[in-house]
């Protein structure tokens, strides 16, 4: 099979090639081997341009981002004008909605748009750290070395995203299952045994009965049960939206059983390592707890934050500040203050980041091994309730009914 590589060497000349390889990736170890760095490579004919054509696959806004970064740094440290490396990456992109994206910064930086502003026209793929760090790195004459830390937060961040989704996938599947499974008991089931019991005459144990008034309840009223169901699920969107609701989750969360360690240890591996990047990037102090600030999600922590750029502005020190929250480990402040001593912040949170990203890998892991056989566990009750108060009735009539017949 043929491949179409487009690459360029350390000195930032532009190499076009076909290569017979069996598989792309070893087309790609063919390019690597010889030293040169790979921005596009597709089977030869145009079938890449024809699945781009087609709408291509889609990719997480995060993954997006990263790969964005890490192609970028690569060609622009290598010489490459911005113009013609924007021009790359476009061509590369196979999610058909970030190339659009891409074309559009290309065209603003051709216009003569700072790659800071042109990316700053796209809120929705780059956040306010994304465009701080490329300012800082256009001014600095740095750019490379910035892409390259902007490229390594949003990697880091799409694998903690990757690993919590997976960790959580498979409780929530079986979760899913356990609710039709009960429904389809309630609706199919429990019916045919309802005709069984009023043959029986005889009194039903209360969980029979209960089973028994829910599955009328449901045959009778599925016609508005369902469309209430979404409509509550849909002023539930709505309320977690709104500001009252966000911080009740938040604050369920940092409290929540067996849970709160982990988000507690995410939301301080996220602070670390953006804020690290910051202040390594050479952001005014200020300016990179804003910044983190605009990163985070959780409500307490932002008011955290917030707490800590009021010190700062009246001359304090943000350990002191975070020393006296719950919200952040013993350990986290202790670096901070250290840190803040030897006057190397950055370099400090962004090696705390990757010790604390470490740990969290080994916490999701954890309690996802804690989690599957709670959810089967519960699940099995759940079915073993509903399957034995269908049988206890019969049980019941079959012991009051069998020594009467057995007496001469």
């Amino acid at each position: 099979m043929k491949f179409v590589v487009v690459a360029f060497d350390s000195s930032g000349r532009r190499f076009e090639d076909i290569i017979d390889a069996p598989t792309e990736f070893v087309a790609r170890d063919t390019v690597n081997e010889r030293g040169l760095f790979i921005v596009e490579i597709k089977p030869a004919g145009g079938s890449a341009s024809r699945a781009k054509a087609g709408g291509g696959k889609r990719q997480s806004r995060w993954k997006c981002l990263a790969e964005f970064t890490r192609q970028m740094a690569i060609l622009v440290s290598t010489g490459t004008p911005v113009v013609q490396a924007l021009g790359a990456v476009e061509r590369q992109v196979t999610d058909a909605r970030f190339s659009a994206v891409v074309a559009d910064i290309r065209t603003r930086v051709e216009e003569g748009s700072t790659l800071a502003d042109a990316v700053g026209r796209h809120p929705r793929h780059f956040d306010a750290v994304a465009r701080s760090l490329i300012a800082a790195g256009e001014a600095s004459g740095n750019l490379d070395k910035m892409l390259t830390r902007l490229a390594a937060v949003n990697r880091q961040e799409e694998v903690v995203r990757r690993s919590v989704t997976a960790a959580l996938s498979y409780p929530s599947l079986l979760f899913c299952i356990a609710v039709l499974v009960l429904n389809g008991m309630l609706m199919f089931v429990v019916p045919r045994f309802s005709v069984l019991f009023e043959s029986l005459d005889t009194p039903l144990p209360p969980t029979t009965a209960v089973l028994m008034d829910i599955s009328a309840f449901l045959r009778g009223s599925w016609w508005w049960f369902f469309p209430a169901v979404l409509a509550s699920i849909g002023g539930g969107v709505a309320w977690l939206r709104s500001k009252a609701g966000r911080r009740a989750v938040d604050t369920w969360l940092l409290r929540a059983p067996g849970f709160s360690s982990l988000f507690i240890a995410l939301a301080m591996a996220r602070i670390a390592r953006v804020l690290g990047v910051l202040v390594e990037s050479r952001v005014p102090l200020l300016d990179a707890l804003a910044l983190t600030k605009a990163a985070l999600t959780n409500s307490q922590y932002r008011e955290l934050i917030e707490k800590a750029e009021s010190a700062v502005t009246r001359g304090g020190s943000v350990s002191t500040v975070v020393g006296g929250s719950r919200l952040v480990s013993p350990a986290f402040t202790e670096a901070l203050r250290s840190g803040e001593e030897s006057g190397r912040v950055g370099q400090v949170l962004t090696s705390l980041a990757d010790y604390l990203d470490e740990d969290n890998a080994v916490l999701v892991k954890s309690i996802t091994q804690l989690l599957e056989p709670v959810v089967l566990i519960v699940l099995g009750l759940v079915v073993g309730v509903v399957a034995v108060s269908m049988f206890l009735p019969l049980f019941d009539a079959t012991a009051a009914t069998g020594p009467a017949g057995g007496t001469p």
